[in-house]
C-alpha cells in the first residue's frame, strides 16, 4: 500500500461525481453516442434543462465532460478516457 493518497483521493472525487444516476446516464449516453446538446439529452431523460445542466456543470467541473460551442449550442463529450472505460465496465455484461 501507498502512503500517498493523492492518487485515491483524486478517484474517489471522480467517482463521488459520478454516483448519481442523472450523470451516471448521462455519461453513459455521451459514450454510447459520442455527443450531443442539452436538448437532446432533455428528451431522452424527461427532465427540466436546468437540472441536466446542473449535472453537466458538475461533469465538466470534474473533467469527465468537455463542451465545444457553436454558435448558441454546447456539444458535449466524454473528456476523460479513463469514465468511458470504467462505465464500459460496469454496464458490459
Amino acid at each position: 500500500m501507498e502512503g500517498d493518497f493523492k492518487q485515491y483521493t483524486e478517484t474517489a472525487e471522480l467517482l463521488k461525481v459520478l454516483a448519481h444516476p442523472v450523470r451516471l446516464c448521462i455519461v453513459k449516453g455521451l459514450i454510447e453516442k459520442g455527443s450531443c446538446n442539452v436538448s437532446h439529452m432533455q428528451g431522452c431523460l424527461e427532465l427540466p434543462q436546468s437540472t441536466i445542466s446542473q449535472h453537466l456543470q458538475k461533469l465538466r467541473a470534474a473533467g469527465i465532460v468537455k463542451g465545444e460551442r457553436n454558435g448558441l449550442e454546447i456539444t458535449y463529450s466524454i473528456a476523460d478516457e479513463r469514465v468511458g472505460k470504467f462505465i464500459d465496465s460496469l454496464f458490459n455484461e
